[in-house]
């Protein structure tokens, strides 16, 4: 191309960019965020006590190993796998006729005993009254007393041997010793038992079911703040011999249950504090008429102290962490977030207790924190500080309502 050539081009593009820059002149518009939408809640202020909680197991009072005391063959079993029996329920039966033949064998023993010290006794009458007369000698007085002692100890142990006889039938009926729920049996009918010098085999094991203990650890800060709390409450010094009559309660859950719908009273602490955990064993007793407890279950266990207080509950949602410190997001009046740090407290209903950092009266973001960031403007809609829903076991709580005075533009 000529240089003429290049340089019409040249003015043909420069006429074509100064008409585009002299179109429209300025920048782009940008599209406008809508400030987010979030739900916000008004604290619920409910009496609480500053509480602990710890985990802990279930334990039966009374647990018995169901052993043979007599050698034999098992002629019956007489339970249920699993069934609730009472004290002195026939459980299993050891075959009796050998036994049976051991209790004739000593009342015959007894029997002839008691001929032999009849004669006895009458062979001394015989020569005592002899004896004056010379018709018989000292020596055969004295044979004859001898023979009526030795025969009335034979009696005696016959009788001893009667009396053990009758025992080991006894036995042969293997009955419950407490109430409760048994096991399965470990030997069924037809198996041979043989009892050796540490006992016999295990047949089944029976746990008694009401009241159960609640065993669990709390360390010593907690057992001395507890002790304090009592002391302050009752007028009385808290020691391992009065903290059964001080009725301290514990609430307990289970690991399906919301919140601790049931309640134990401690009556038994441990004499010393475990070096290598710094902690002491605990126990409480609880009710169990409905069998909700078995031995070995696993709890949760919340200790209050001192007397319940106005304290503002919310739902774990609207709680947040910021570098291990916990915080609230809360809407003013201006529809602006705020950031609060907040100090937490126990659950209580399935809601968390806040000690300090909101007030009841604030507008909580419980949805969209996500959303949210301080300083920013948001749109809440009022919704109900919700409520885990009440086991069956426990009383349902009434569902809080929202109060009047929304964040402007609610």
């Amino acid at each position: 191309m000529t240089r003429a050539g290049v340089a019409a081009v040249l003015v043909v593009v420069s006429a074509i960019g100064s008409g585009l820059s002299g179109c429209g002149g300025g920048e782009p518009p940008v599209a406008t965020i809508p400030p987010p939408e979030v739900s916000v809640s008004q604290p619920i202020e409910r009496a609480v006590a500053d509480s602990l909680e710890f985990t802990g197991r279930i334990q039966a009072v009374e647990s018995v190993e169901v052993r043979a005391r007599v050698s034999g063959y098992i002629t019956k079993v007489d339970f249920d796998a699993g069934a609730l029996v009472k004290e002195g329920d026939l459980l299993f039966e050891i075959d009796p006729r050998e036994y049976d033949a051991a209790v004739d064998k000593a009342q015959g023993d007894i029997a002839r005993l008691r001929a032999n010290l009849t004669r006895a006794a009458t062979e001394v009458a015989r020569t005592q009254r002899l004896q004056p007369s010379g018709a018989v000698s000292q020596r055969e007085v004295d044979i004859a007393t001898a023979s009526k002692g030795g025969t009335e100890g034979e009696l005696v142990a016959a009788q001893a041997q009667l009396a053990k006889a009758r025992l080991d039938l006894g036995f042969t009926r293997v009955t419950a010793p407490i109430t409760g729920r048994a096991s399965r049996a470990e030997i069924t009918a037809g198996n041979l038992v043989v009892v050796g010098a540490n006992g016999g085999p295990l047949l089944t094991t029976i746990v008694s079911l009401d009241p159960v203990w609640v065993y669990f650890d709390i360390d010593e800060p907690t057992l001395l703040r507890l002790r304090e709390a009592e002391q302050h409450r009752t007028g009385r010094p808290v020691t391992p011999e009065t903290i059964a009559s001080l009725q301290v309660p514990v609430q307990i859950g289970l690991v399906n249950e919301a919140g601790f719908p049931h309640t134990a009273l401690i009556d038994f602490v441990d004499n010393q504090v475990d070096p290598a955990t710094g902690t002491m064993r605990v126990r409480a007793v609880l009710q169990n008429q409905e069998r909700v407890f078995a031995p070995g279950f696993f709890v949760r266990v919340k200790l209050a102290f001192g007397e319940p207080k106005p304290t503002a509950l919310v739902t774990e949602r609207a709680i947040g962490t910021d570098q291990g410190r916990k915080y609230v997001l809360v809407v003013n009046d201006k529809n602006v977030v705020e950031y609060r740090e907040v100090k937490l407290g126990p659950l209580a209903d399935g809601l968390r207790a806040i000690t300090s950092g909101v007030a009841p009266g604030e507008w909580v973001i419980v949805n969209g924190i996500q959303r949210a960031r301080p300083g920013i403007t948001v749109v809440p809609q009022r919704v109900a500080m919700e409520e885990p829903k009440a086991p069956a076991a426990a009383p349902t709580g009434s569902q809080a309502s929202g109060s009047s005075g929304a964040p402007a533009g609610s």
